[in-house]
């Protein structure tokens, strides 16, 4: 019996185990309990520890934009992207998706957030080359920037408290059009940062945060993935290889006809049985996580059944 305890399914048990308490307990904010256990900060726990360890950059939300040099051209052609965003926002094409084929950031339409993507792990959109090109060719020269887009807030749109599920970029923003003012701002793990027009904020993404616009004016910003630093170049491959391969697979269109990857192409199709979940949350919000907290037992048991076994 207490050989079976060390079998290689255990094994992996156990790491997946102490990664997900890592990420939770990392940080002064943390999600509750309930929430973290189904999180897909908890699923992808492995990997995002994997790349704390052997990161080349402080253990901390919010880095100084200064020790990324090359992202400089981007601050110095603020004025240039931001007239290209405001002919976009003008024309109406800054705008939640359709058909529901954006996974990553879905849950930010409903406060109203809105976007325009330039380039996703590698590809730049079509719709982007043609009607922002000075932007794309910006962001295309900066090999470490993966994706990238236009982000909105409108006027009184709080996103809620969150995690972004890769721990291989680091997140920049660069105010285009903002409010300028202390009440439009970002917390990162209790740090505020305020949007400011022609000024750049990088923060790590995996820790939680949330946004406000509390302003009665609309934020534009650029908001881009760069590339989280490694120590070892073995580590700087595996990162790129994940994102080449499986990030890029999330990625969306700002028009029809522009291609869906495979994440999205499920998560439009499964989003039925998201929206029965969400009406059963606000039906019986009890019952909602004892059948989540149940689902995840399940796959915790079958896991250990197969080690038993």
């Amino acid at each position: 019996m207490v050989a079976r305890l060390f079998a290689p399914q255990f094994v992996i048990l156990y790491l997946f185990a102490a990664s997900a308490t890592y990420v939770h307990f990392r940080g002064r904010m943390k999600l509750r309990l309930g929430r973290q256990l189904a999180d897909h900060s908890t699923w992808l726990a492995p990997y995002n520890v994997l790349m704390y360890m052997f990161q080349a950059v402080p253990n901390k939300p919010v880095h100084a934009v200064s020790s990324f040099p090359e992202l400089a051209p981007l601050r110095d052609n603020w004025q240039v992207i931001r007239e290209e965003a405001l002919n976009l926002f003008d024309e109406g094409r800054i705008r939640a998706a359709a058909n529901n084929t954006d996974w990553g950031f879905h849950s930010f339409f409903k406060s109203g957030w809105k976007r325009f993507y330039l380039k996703w792990y590698e590809d730049a959109l079509p719709s982007a080359v043609a009607l922002c090109p000075k932007t794309v060719e910006l962001v295309n020269a900066i090999p470490n920037v993966h994706g990238a887009m236009f982000a909105m807030l409108p006027p009184g749109a709080k996103l809620g408290a969150h995690r972004d599920p890769f721990a291989g970029s680091l997140r920049y923003h660069l105010g285009l059009k903002t409010p300028n003012s202390d009440d439009c701002f970002i917390i990162v793990d209790g740090e505020k940062c305020v949007w400011r027009d022609g000024e750049a904020i990088m923060f790590d993404e995996t820790f939680i945060h949330t946004a406000e616009n509390r302003t009665d004016q609309n934020r534009i910003i650029l908001f881009c993935d760069v590339e989280r630093p490694m120590t070892l170049g073995v580590m700087s491959a595996m990162n790129r290889w994940v994102s080449k391969h499986i990030v890029k697979a999330s990625s969306t269109q700002n028009e029809e006809g522009e291609k869906v990857g495979v994440i999205n192409k499920v998560f439009s199709q499964i989003y039925s049985v998201h929206a029965l979940s969400r009406r059963l949350k606000a039906w019986n919000y009890h019952a909602y996580y004892a059948l989540k907290f149940a689902l995840v037992a399940l796959i915790v048991a079958g896991i250990a059944y197969s080690a038993l076994a």
